[in-house]
């Protein structure tokens, strides 16, 4: 497929700016052909309009069209082959095995959301029936459930060229709540996310949908993205990003004449405890898979274990610093994210102890694993050291007793995740630690690492700011729908205008809470 550099608006191309920008390959930082035009804002302004149309033809699509539309979208991406894979590899520095891995999981969440429209229940459709001759006055029959919010606006993420990107979790959760969608690509993958465009712009196209469904804007700065939140046609944001990109958003967001909710996951450091019995057993093993899950991705993972927690252990500390220095680095996404992984750990080494060093490959960006160690007095004085380094970097932390590590937890942020190695004992010695995580994170992990995040029916991708500005909302799982909806009550409404999963004789045969029973 021949790439153009033009905006994709709804079923049109437009070029009409005269600024041009390239990606650039971060292992030989070569700047990678075609040009791609700046959007302008007379084409955010078509855009905009478009969506806003469209927006009132796909609200009323049911579920199995919408269904229909996001498993095309995932044929249509993989009929893109090798083409698709050549291109994120040159704009991301990635391995074949990652963008293997990558576009697997955005087909796989197309098609996990097509399930979940078909089967329907989703809607959370609440019947109370009417009692007229209820005393001392009738009840009116009451019906709810969720609808569609309007245009939604997305930011493509650095990390995730695909999974967080044009088709990936925000754009795919916004077309199952019935919305359309405006994508700001990401400047870092500007051939990947048009080829993911005209992807989803000839599945829009296959399958009936409205022209203005969906629209791609390239920009390299800020002035099309906080276009975009200021917007008056665009009623939610979703963005994945650093924790000063998605403030600004949400500032801007929260300023306009109408605010609008903007789910932005930003900083995590994803926090990881030791308690001291596993500690004992399995120390050597833990110490290996915590390095492993560091260095994972080149640490370019919003759930990169950034922190570890535990009491004085010398023979895991000596673990850490006989096999750090064999640990591999990579090659960055973007000079930019080299530059701010370079400047992170120079800084922390000023109130820290290096304990090992790994190894850069030879690349552009390419960096080194940095670990860090610093005691539980030093990490209370300097509270810049709970900041996240974007990168293959933790920090390791030493206690001295129980009710340090207590205090540490207490004294968290939101982050992603938390993480607790223990034995039975430890848990149930630790429990109160257990009950403090709980509060700060979205995802609670025992016995493992927090880098792999499943796209099933289950999983929260978010927690207290500032790893999000919505704690109550999930940007990874099906649960992420309801970011782009609303609740709705219709009251005393005849049976033939009610949507149908709330009409009396159920028709698309799904749960529905009735008079408060579950039943279908």
């Amino acid at each position: 497929m021949q790439l153009t550099g033009r905006n994709i608006v709804g079923f049109e191309t437009f070029s009409e700016g005269t600024v041009a920008i390239q990606s650039i390959n971060p292992a030989t930082g070569e700047a990678l052909a075609p040009l791609f035009f700046k959007a302008t804002l007379d084409e955010l302004e078509y855009a905009a309009e478009k969506a806003e149309k469209a927006f009132q033809i796909y609200r009323k699509k049911s579920g199995f069209e919408k269904a229909n539309f996001l498993e095309k979208i995932a044929e249509e991406i993989e009929a893109l082959g090798d083409v698709l894979l050549e291109r994120y590899m040159l704009e991301s520095g990635l391995p074949q095995g990652r963008a293997i891995g990558e576009r697997g999981r955005t087909v796989g969440q197309l098609r996990l959301y097509a399930q979940l429209l078909r089967e329907g229940s989703w809607v959370n459709a609440r019947i109370d029936s009417g009692l007229p001759d209820r005393q001392p006055a009738p009840r009116p029959d009451l019906r709810s459930m969720e609808r569609p919010l309007g245009v939604v606006g997305v930011f493509g993420a650095s990390n995730f060229p695909l999974a967080f990107s044009v088709a990936g979790g925000d754009t795919t959760s916004a077309f199952a709540a019935g919305c359309s969608v405006i994508v700001k690509a990401h400047p870092a993958h500007l051939g990947t996310s048009e080829l993911v465009a005209k992807a989803v712009q000839k599945a829009a196209q296959a399958t009936g949908m409205p022209d203005g469904v969906f629209s791609l804007l390239f920009d390299d700065g800020h002035e099309i993205g906080m276009a975009l939140v200021k917007h008056p046609a665009v009623k939610a944001i979703g963005f994945t990003g650093s924790l000063k990109g998605g403030k600004a958003l949400f500032d801007a967001a929260v300023s306009r004449p109408e605010p609008i909710p903007v789910y932005a996951e930003m900083g995590s450091t994803n926090p990881v405890f030791v308690l001291p019995r596993i500690l004992a057993e399995k120390g050597r093993a833990i110490a290996n898979s915590y390095l492993g899950s560091v260095t994972l991705g080149v640490g370019q993972f919003c759930t990169n274990p950034g922190i570890l927690f535990l009491q004085n252990d010398k023979d895991f500390m000596d673990e850490i610093g006989k096999n750090a220095s064999d640990t591999q680095g990579g090659v960055m996404l973007t000079p930019g994210i080299r530059d701010a992984y370079v400047r992170g750990t120079e800084h922390s080494k000023q109130y820290t102890n290096v304990i090992g060093i790994g190894k850069a490959p030879e690349g552009f960006t390419a960096v080194e694993p940095v670990i860090l160690h610093t005691d539980i007095e030093a990490w209370n004085a300097q509270p810049e050291l709970a900041e996240e380094i974007f990168g293959p970097t933790s920090l390791i932390v030493e206690a001295n007793t129980k009710e340090e590590i207590l205090i540490a937890a207490q004294n968290l942020t939101g982050h992603l995740t938390a993480t607790v190695h223990g034995t039975a004992e430890d848990f149930e010695e630790y429990s109160e630690l257990l009950d403090i995580l709980e509060q700060k994170v979205g995802r609670l992990i025992l016995n493992g690492f927090p880098t792999g995040v499943e796209v099933n029916h289950a999983m929260i991708h978010g927690g207290p700011f500032p790893a999000t500005t919505d704690s109550r909302s999930t940007s990874v799982g099906t649960r992420a729908i309801t970011r782009f909806t609303r609740p709705v009550s219709f009251q005393d409404f005849p049976d033939a205008i009610l949507p149908d999963e709330l009409k009396s004789d159920n028709p698309l045969n799904i749960w529905r809470l009735v008079d408060g029973e579950m039943t279908k």
